[in-house]
């Protein structure tokens, strides 16, 4: 089944001018512009800024081969097989300054007004978020728990059939979600891959944290560069890097060559439109890109060692009124605490009594109440003193 695009981008017919351009172009000829606005092209560069103005819509040409080259490697190795790697192509790339930016021009390339994505519940709230500022609904589907996170997959083919499911256009998967920390496990991404194609929607899968395992399952893997289904895989230096000062993320689009290149040529108009990626950050990629491994190996460090300690506390608690569910992956946990107590009670003691704030269960629209989410990136004394401070303020509110 096609895949549907939004009628915002929709096929436009060249004039004969653009026409002639195109065969020009075709033919290796350089045509110089009477029109041409671009004071790079004059001599009137800054020295700051030496570079002269290309406006490639996907970013600089420079930045995308040298991600590409890095994204070979990196997903290569995570796959186990880095000699047979199927490579990234720098023309299956889009730079942009956030995850948070290719949402939107996703929902921009395939929705119209008043269509919908299927987004994850228990989620972070950004999806809904970033829909509403693009007048399109964000529907929830389930990832029940059961001593361990999964998709209910069956739960996304009856709201696909349902009421909704001709307004429907793509399927967001977080993998792993945040702030449950579940990976997409291999016979979900089969059943999900099979569901979007037999309806015409595309898979928008965010991997931000898909390097940061915990407690993983065997046999996952990445969905960037997936063939089955027309696939917008997401990800960038915010976390790859713990840098989210580091504007910079990217769209790998994947999937059946008819609809890759019809995505690609309606990407290039709404990635035209909001000019491409600044040549001073797309500068420094290359560096960037040198320093990825080992600050990815840090960080992880730091929230493996944190989920350690945190397991350590737990078990030792003499009250025994807190647990932590099974996270796979990410910087996040969540806690479980008895559900007569109010979430928004807790976080108001912490406040009063610890000076800590924090996001309860109800941010992430969990099914009941009981949860905080805590980040594992602290430093291990502050990470230990927080951890403490939720347990003496559950036995105070039991007691």
């Amino acid at each position: 089944m096609t895949v549907h695009f939004s009628d915002r981008v929709g096929s436009r017919t060249l004039n004969p001018i653009a026409v002639a351009e195109r065969e020009a172009r075709a033919q290796g000829r350089t045509l110089a512009r009477l029109n041409d606005s671009n004071p790079t092209r004059h001599g009137l560069s800054s020295a700051e800024v030496p570079w002269t103005y290309s406006a490639e819509p996907r970013g600089p040409r420079h930045a995308r081969e040298s991600l590409a080259s890095y994204l070979t490697g990196l997903h290569g190795m995570e796959a186990g097989r880095v000699r047979d790697a199927a490579p990234v192509d720098p023309d299956d790339l889009y730079l942009l300054s956030s995850t948070s930016e290719a949402y939107s021009w996703l929902v921009k390339l395939l929705c119209d007004a008043g269509d919908a994505v299927l987004a994850p519940k228990p989620g972070y709230p950004l999806i809904e978020s970033i829909c509403g500022l693009e007048c399109v609904d964000a529907i929830e589907y389930q990832l029940p728990f059961d001593g361990s996170w999964m998709i209910d997959v069956a739960g996304v083919e009856a709201l696909l059939e349902g009421p909704d499911g001709g307004r429907i256009r793509a399927l967001v998967v977080i993998n792993p979600n945040n702030p449950s920390g579940s990976y997409v496990k291999p016979g979900e991404r089969t059943r999900l891959v099979e569901l979007c194609r037999d309806h015409g929607i595309a898979l928008i899968a965010d991997e931000v944290f898909f390097d940061y395992a915990l407690e993983p399952f065997d046999g996952n893997a990445r969905l960037a560069g997936e063939r089955g289904v027309l696939t917008f895989a997401l990800d960038g230096f915010s976390k790859m890097l713990a840098a989210p000062n580091a504007k910079v993320g990217w769209i790998q689009v994947s999937g059946p060559e008819e609809d890759v290149d019809e995505a690609k040529r309606r990407l290039d108009v709404i990635a035209d439109d909001y000019l491409p990626m600044s040549d001073i950050i797309a500068s420094r990629m290359d560096a960037l890109l040198a320093v990825a491994g080992e600050q990815t190996a840090l960080v992880l460090e730091r929230v493996r060692d944190n989920l350690r300690r945190l397991h350590e506390l737990l078990d030792a608690d003499e009250h025994g009124l807190v647990s932590v569910l099974r996270a796979e992956g990410g910087w996040n946990v969540l806690l479980r605490f008895p559900s007569v107590i109010d979430e928004n009670e807790l976080v108001l003691r912490l406040i009063a009594d610890h000076g800590l704030t924090g996001q309860p269960g109800y941010f992430f629209d969990m099914p009941s109440d009981g949860y905080l989410a805590i980040s594992l990136l602290p430093e291990p004394d502050v990470f230990e003193t927080q951890v403490r401070a939720v347990l003496d303020v559950v036995a105070a509110m039991i007691g």
